[in-house]
């Protein structure tokens, strides 16, 4: 059995695009997180990949992750249903399982802690909608959200509230394409949801 002491699934948000490193890949909020928390980056598994649905997570992120022992478990992923495959029934049932999951495999010793964000307001910040589709798209970030908040409660996942942070209200953190963060963005999400995590002070990332 392999082991790590931090493991994210998901899509570009977990991946860190938005927030691009000297080396032309993307650092985003993960490793940060896991300096703040004093994790090594070698200790860090991060599968967050670009254009990835829920339905790729339960395909092939979970299988990645069977056997893998961490005492820290991040999931985010969602976003790409909402705006183009989105399926309520299939958008719920992907999200139950992965986080019953992550929760139940072998790795999963007791005491680790299972945590994901909301759906912030990008169909807001996404250049050139029409009004009628940025309305659908809003109705499902508020479904999703509302399904979302009910399932971590269920589960006992720790969920950091994007959709009402300040920073969503703040330009300066989101990437032009409107959807991603920028590295700003990146650098302030990993500091509140490391001190969601554990109580760890801002400090330099």
């Amino acid at each position: 059995m392999t082991a790590y002491s931090m493991v994210v699934l998901g899509d570009s948000f977990a991946e860190g695009r938005g927030d691009p490193g000297p080396d032309g890949t993307h650092v985003g909020w993960v490793p940060r997180v896991a300096r703040l928390l004093g994790i090594a980056e070698s200790a860090v598994l991060n599968l967050g990949a670009y254009g990835a649905l829920t339905q790729d997570v339960v395909d092939t992120q979970l299988a990645q992750v069977a056997d893998v022992e961490t005492p820290l478990l991040g999931v985010a992923v969602g976003g790409n249903d909402l705006v183009r495959a989105y399926d309520p029934d299939r958008f719920r049932a992907n999200l139950r399982t992965i986080f019953e999951a992550v929760l139940n495999n072998p790795g999963a010793a007791p005491g680790r802690t299972v945590f994901t964000h909301d759906y912030p307001d990008i169909p807001g910040r996404i250049p050139g909608l029409p009004d009628e589709t940025r309305t659908l798209l809003r109705g499902r970030f508020d479904e999703a959200n509302a399904f979302l908040a009910d399932l971590c409660t269920e589960l006992d996942v720790r969920c950091y509230a994007l959709a009402t942070a300040d920073l969503t209200r703040d330009p300066a953190m989101w990437y032009p394409d409107g959807i991603h963060p920028s590295s700003l963005g990146h650098r302030t999400i990993a500091v509140e949801i490391a001190t969601m995590l554990s109580a760890v002070a801002p400090a330099e990332l």
